[in-house]
């Protein structure tokens, strides 16, 4: 008698719509994360994967705490973003240090958020800047 197949189970939605993704290290469990973005956010999540990718060659990846995390090897982790009901929030650990700073500020003094809304038009050249600076400041050590 031959087995059946099972189809592999749909990641959850957590609260606000961001997709719970086991840990993992490396540019697998960050797919499967954009991969289980819900909607428009989805394409948001492929931009943002690609533009880091070409701004920083060679950038180490990992997800944690169902967000993805963009690093250098021995330098920490400099970005991540997470879905919520009406955005993406991207994290910048030491924003406080871009230019120009961006616009929303943290409890945690060197954090600054970005918000990608649905029908936001996303100034490419600034989030690459900001992707490119953050890049070669010290990363957060998680």
């Amino acid at each position: 008698m031959a087995k059946k197949m099972s189809k592999p189970a749909e990641p959850k939605l957590l609260s606000g719509g961001n997709p719970q993704i086991p840990k993992g290290d490396g540019d697998a469990p960050v797919q499967a994360y954009i991969a289980a973005m819900p909607g428009w956010k989805r394409e948001v999540g492929r931009r943002l994967d690609a533009v880091v990718e070409r701004v920083v060659p060679g950038v180490k990846k990992a997800v944690k705490w169902n967000s993805p995390f963009y690093g250098v090897e021995g330098d920490g982790w400099f970005l991540s973003y997470h879905c919520f009901d009406r955005y993406v929030k991207l994290t910048f650990f030491r924003g406080t240090s871009l230019d120009p700073v961006p616009p929303v500020a943290s409890k945690t003094p060197e954090v600054r958020y970005f918000h990608i809304h649905e029908d936001d038009a996303v100034d490419e050249a600034l989030l690459e800047s900001w992707i490119a600076q953050a890049s070669r400041l010290p990363g957060e050590r998680l």
